[in-house]
Parts: C-alpha cells; structure tokens; sequence
C-alpha cells in the first residue's frame, strides 16, 4: 500500500529551502571518492578550537603526540604482561 504522506513530506521540504542556499554551481558527487576511501572525523571541543584552526594543525599535534603515546602503550603492554 502507498503512503500518501510520502509525497506531501517531499513537497514540503522542497518549499522549506531557504533562499540563500544555492546549489546552482554544485557539482554531483566532487568529494565521493575520498569519502570512500575513508572518512574519519573528530569533534574538537570549542576551548581547543582555536588551537587546532584546521585538520592540517590537528594532524599536526597528533604526529607529534604518537610516538609518546606508543612508548607509553609498549610500556604498559610490559608491565601488564610481566
């Protein structure tokens, strides 16, 4: 059987688009392939933000964080398995 709702729910999000969205130069599917290949997002907490203005300053600090938390990890890994 058919909802007839369906279609009136569809109508009525076309006719809630605001107006100073424009979609006129949008080009289907541009990021697809590298959301494919594999997205990971992470929400920065608005005390850090303007720490980390962008992923590049993000990616930066957590390059150098890793070898530290490696370390402490393989310790961990020691005493856990001693």
């Amino acid at each position: 059987m058919k909802n007839k709702t369906s279609s009136r729910n569809r109508k009525d999000e076309r006719e809630t688009m605001r107006p100073e969205y424009d979609f006129s130069a949008a080009v289907r599917g541009v990021t697809a392939a590298r959301y494919a290949a594999g997205a990971n997002l992470a929400v920065i907490d608005p005390e850090v933000l303007h720490v980390f203005p962008d992923g590049a300053a993000v990616n930066e600090a957590l390059r150098a964080l890793a070898p530290i938390l490696r370390r402490q990890r393989g310790v961990a890994a020691k005493r856990k398995g001693a």
